[in-house]
């Protein structure tokens, strides 16, 4: 029986050791040491740069190039994104030429709706290149989306009582995956200008003890069809 008895505590150890040998290995996007099985994978967000580069025209933007600025532009509003910069090219090249596009490129962004105090310009070392471009753009943040499902270990194997390594993936990446603008997972939105037009006039019914609610829509209304028996 002591035999015996040791026979089993051997096998045993051995099984505890290769579920911990067996263990696998944190997956891309999951936290190594999560608080709760809940928070293996979470939606992260990065900062990456969106910019156009510019070849330079003494005489300021051509068309092609105007096109692209309005989208870029377009791009920066709906990202919500932080200062745009101009930079340009120091060291290479006619000089009066790169400031007259850089001025012709900080016209047209003001000219297209953006602030003045949004706009930043800058110069970068061109390192006696030329043709170094003028580099218009802004940061902006991209969902980074966890991949799920590359492998899979024993599901059936419940002794360690851990969730599975893939467990909470793919809720966090259809969330990642559907981020309107990732921006808004390191920062709160701006807030917009209150109407001005709407306050005064409710506060105009309440000074006079009035209902301050918009009258209803009578087409919204509705009601559910008499049932003959």
């Amino acid at each position: 029986m002591t035999h015996s008895l040791r026979h089993l505590i051997s096998l045993a150890l051995a099984g505890a050791l290769a579920a911990c040998a067996g263990t696998p290995a944190p997956r891309d996007g999951a936290m190594i040491n999560p608080p709760t099985p809940l928070d293996q994978y979470r939606a992260q967000v990065i900062p990456q740069a969106d910019e156009v580069r510019l070849a330079i025209h003494a005489q300021g933007i051509s068309g092609p190039q105007a096109d692209a600025l309005a989208g870029l532009l377009n791009a920066w509003r709906a990202n919500e994104g932080g200062p745009l910069k101009i930079q340009a090219p120091v060291g290479a090249g006619d000089s009066a030429a790169t400031y007259r596009m850089g001025e012709s490129v900080r016209a047209f962004l003001v000219s297209q709706g953006a602030p003045h105090t949004a706009i930043q310009l800058a110069g970068y070392d061109a390192a006696g290149f030329a043709s170094a471009p003028m580099v218009v753009g802004y940061e902006r943040y991209v969902a980074q989306i966890p991949q799920c499902g590359q492998s899979w270990e024993n599901l059936t194997s419940t002794s360690s009582n851990q969730a599975s390594a893939n467990f909470g993936c793919a809720v966090s990446a259809n969330f990642a995956a559907q981020l309107a603008n990732p921006a808004d997972m390191v920062r709160p939105r701006d807030m917009e200008a209150p109407d001005a037009a709407r306050r005064s006039e409710v506060l105009a019914k309440y000074r006079l003890g009035e209902i301050t609610a918009t009258r209803a829509d009578e087409q919204a209304k509705g009601a559910l069809s008499q049932v003959v028996r």
